[in-house]
């Protein structure tokens, strides 16, 4: 089964303990069977007393120090090959060495990029804020002007960019996700009849949290969004996760940049990444790629904002990255580390859940999430008895906006922190909470 697909359980038996577990055809009597034998393996976790954290997509330590190189690299030398000194005032565009990286990670010409401070989460705040409150193409273009403004948000996806919408005040209108990237006949539908629609978050390569790749028709449906939409509306592409991959043979990403060049829509994209994930996290570079209207709006408010970002650092990872050979060969270090941790998860899930109708989940081909659904309405309860026996896994509905996943399904499992045997050990936890979880369901509505 693809990779990119949903792994849904169907019609065959589970094992616990040599019993066949099918919830759907199990007598009162079985069930309550397996509720005693599932509550003494839990008691028995609780009893170890663990302190296991599954909860948010961060670098480990092994990772974050595959770039203590940036330390002391600059050697006193400050200054950029085209003679700017790192040291001072200026640069709101950011030095043309780090822009180079940005370019790269988002195939977009250097001209359109801008090299800022550590976190891409700041640029997408501050770019939303100004097209909201002040517009990218002038005050007439701010979307706050108009009164109601909307977003569409696929789901499940990043609770921060819900988090974003939420504190300006902007509705989000939820659509699916499918196998190859939002659902795009809805999206289009939403954006034809409602002009308070205003933009759309995307996560376009390993999205948080399924690990779908958008697709190249996907890619070039969403470049067709600026000629259907209102004309100051703008796709959020958040491309976080464009080089973490974990497969040799990577799925490649089109270039939203191409995309929109041919449709003629270059002003309807903005572009956000980062080095975060990449390098030390809280001391990375961000990156935000736009059409020379976008960049000149914004670049208008940031100046109020800053003189510059810091160069210094910016600098120090040009020089990384160079000493090292290249970017990728930086994120192959990466892969190797990460890989043990997503394995761990998907032989556990596999085992557990691959021939019955307990779980379903998507394993990426990179990023740092792997998304799992359980039976409708357990979530919540799942994430509970986890944490109650010292795993700690991310609030239950957090991938759907304002906290409510309608069917409290899905729960995002991030694996990178912890140590392999972390892993192990927290996974065990988490099938005995879901196994347990769902067959006390089936016993409440018998």
């Amino acid at each position: 089964m693809s990779d990119h697909t949903h792994r849904l359980a169907q019609a065959s038996p589970l094992t616990i303990k040599g019993n066949a577990l099918e919830l759907n055809t199990a007598s009162t009597e079985q069930l309550q069977q397996w509720e005693q034998s599932l509550a003494a393996d839990y008691d028995a976790i609780k009893s170890q007393k663990l302190n296991l954290d599954l909860t948010r997509g961060k670098p480990s330590t092994e990772q974050l120090a595959l770039a203590d190189a940036l330390d002391g690299i600059l050697a006193g030398n400050y200054i950029t090959t085209d003679g700017v000194d790192t040291r001072n005032y200026g640069g709101l565009d950011g030095i043309t060495e780090a822009r180079a990286i940005g370019a790269q990670m988002l195939k977009t010409p250097i001209e359109n990029v801008m090299a800022g401070g550590n976190s891409s989460l700041t640029l997408m705040h501050q770019a939303m804020s100004i097209a909201h409150f002040f517009g990218l193409e002038g005050p007439d273009s701010a979307w706050s002007k108009e009164g109601k403004v909307k977003f569409i948000c696929p789901v499940p996806g990043y609770d921060r960019h819900f988090s974003v919408c939420q504190h300006l005040g902007i509705d989000m209108v939820t659509v699916p996700m499918t196998s190859t990237g939002p659902d795009m006949d809805e999206v289009e539908r939403l954006v034809k009849n409602d002009s308070s629609i205003k933009g759309m978050w995307c996560v376009p390569k390993y999205s948080n949290p399924t690990g779908v790749v958008y697709s190249d028709e996907t890619v070039t449906r969403i470049a067709g969004l600026g000629k259907i939409a209102a004309d100051n509306f703008r796709v959020f592409w958040d491309n976080a996760y464009g080089i973490h991959d974990l497969s040799d043979n990577p799925v490649e990403l089109a270039s939203i940049y191409d995309a929109c060049a041919t449709a003629g829509t270059e002003n309807s994209v903005l572009q956000f990444a980062s080095t975060s994930k990449i390098t030390h996290a809280g001391a990375g570079v961000a990156f935000f790629a736009a059409s020379a209207v976008n960049l000149t709006g914004m670049k208008k408010s940031l100046s109020f904002m800053t003189i510059g970002p810091d160069k210094v650092n910016q600098l120090r990872h040009a020089r990384l990255f160079a000493a090292e050979g290249s970017l990728l060969e930086h994120m192959s270090k990466h892969a190797a580390i990460i890989k043990p941790r997503f394995a761990s998860v998907l032989a556990h899930l596999e085992e557990a859940f691959g021939g019955n109708d307990l779980g379903r989940w998507e394993s990426a081909d990179g990023g740092y999430f792997i998304s799992f659904d359980a039976r409708a309405g357990l979530a919540a309860e799942i994430v509970k008895l986890a944490g109650e026996a010292g795993v700690k896994l991310t609030p239950a509905g957090a991938t759907f906006p304002y906290g409510s996943d309608p069917l409290d399904s899905n729960i995002r499992i991030a694996p990178t922190v912890p140590s392999v045997e972390q892993v192990d050990a927290a996974m065990k936890v988490f099938i005995c909470c879901v196994k347990l979880a769902s067959v006390r369901q089936a016993l409440a509505v018998r």
